[in-house]
């Protein structure tokens, strides 16, 4: 909770000072469906996205879900009816949420996907981190890890996966097991956290050291699984370094276990860039104008749009985060805010 509430206040402070009261809130409300508020990253997404909104002239309400599908539901049916200039999604299921999308949009309300790519329906737009590329790049450093560890390219693998409901978690799966594939004398174990709980992460990784005591590395994929993971760790016995952990989405708590020594990798999801690029589009979403493919600097992070299926599609890239460069200002981890704010594409 600490981390969660200095982070909030970082940005709510940066916010402060950046933002030209007289041009922000002129413009609507937007709504923000967030999908938990268990997670540094869901709390910081308020944050960020009600910062980077307020910078381009939009107020921002946020109603949370608690990981509950049909609360999810009945929230998108209530907004709806207060017909908000546009809906920002992170879905607690991505197919279960597809009909209220298309609710939305039938009421002329344009939907933006944050963080939780939808594909088996149309939005107006979709902010992801390159999530596929997250796992390629987790991929790599587990290849360093386990070379560093072992002297070559084998061991065992504890992959903590979050919720299966969650397109998040299965791109990274996906991108990371395509990677691996190339290395047979490494075992994946892989097991889903349901609900994104750590508890549940927690209790893997406590049983999974009983049926495997030689895994080499427990890759969650998200920080406070890994603090889980950690302890579970602890109470095996294991000292810092004894199992390699490395989790994926650079929350605080996980530069700090890289400065703690217990955590050797964390891959960033650029949460910074994903809020700024929402805001970046939001007038020419809400005003229904196409948007363009091709390259975007958001934040300094060269980002490319592109049209899919389900609509036009941002993906931003990521970094690994190791004890080399844990204290980069860049990383969102490090809670300090960019300071320059992001101005409406033309």
């Amino acid at each position: 909770m600490k981390y969660m509430l200095q982070w909030g206040m970082v940005l709510l402070a940066g916010a402060a000072g950046m933002v030209n009261p007289a041009y922000s809130q002129e413009k609507g409300t937007v709504y923000y469906m967030v999908p938990t508020l268990l997670d540094e990253f869901q709390t910081g997404s308020v944050s960020a996205l009600e910062m980077f909104l307020e910078q381009v002239g939009y107020e921002m309400t946020t109603l949370n879900a608690d990981n509950k599908t049909d609360l999810q539901q009945s929230q998108m049916n209530d907004v709806i009816t207060l017909a908000p200039k546009a809906i920002i999604l992170a879905a607690v299921d991505f197919n279960a949420l597809a009909p209220s999308v298309e609710a939305a949009r039938a009421a002329g309300i344009p939907v933006i996907e944050f963080d939780r790519q939808i594909s088996s329906t149309m939005s107006d737009f979709t902010s992801v981190a390159g999530t596929v590329e997250i796992g390629y790049v987790a991929a790599e450093q587990v290849e360093r890890l386990l070379t560093e560890k072992n002297g070559a390219v084998k061991g065992k693998v504890l992959q903590v996966l979050g919720d299966p409901g969650d397109p998040y978690t299965l791109d990274i799966q996906m991108g990371f097991e395509e990677k691996m594939a190339a290395f047979p004398d490494v075992i994946i174990i892989s097991q889903p956290a349901m609900m994104w709980e750590a508890s549940n992460a927690g209790t893997i990784v406590s049983d999974q050291l009983l049926a495997n005591p030689d895994i080499d590395i427990v890759f969650s994929h998200a920080a406070h699984l890994s603090v889980a993971a950690v302890a579970s760790l602890e109470s095996a016995g294991k000292q810092p370094g004894d199992v390699y952990v490395m989790s994926s989405n650079g929350a605080p708590v996980a530069l700090q276990m890289i400065r703690d020594g217990w955590m050797q990798v964390e891959v960033e999801q650029p949460l910074y860039a994903q809020a700024a690029a929402v805001a970046m589009f939001m007038d020419k979403i809400v005003a229904k104008q196409p948007i363009e493919p091709g390259e975007y600097d958001v934040l300094g992070l060269k980002s490319v749009v592109t049209n899919e299926e389900w609509g036009p599609t941002i993906k931003i890239p990521g970094a690994a985060i190791t004890a080399d460069n844990v204290g980069d200002a860049a990383f969102w981890g490090n809670l300090q805010p960019p300071t320059e704010a992001v101005t409406p594409v033309p």
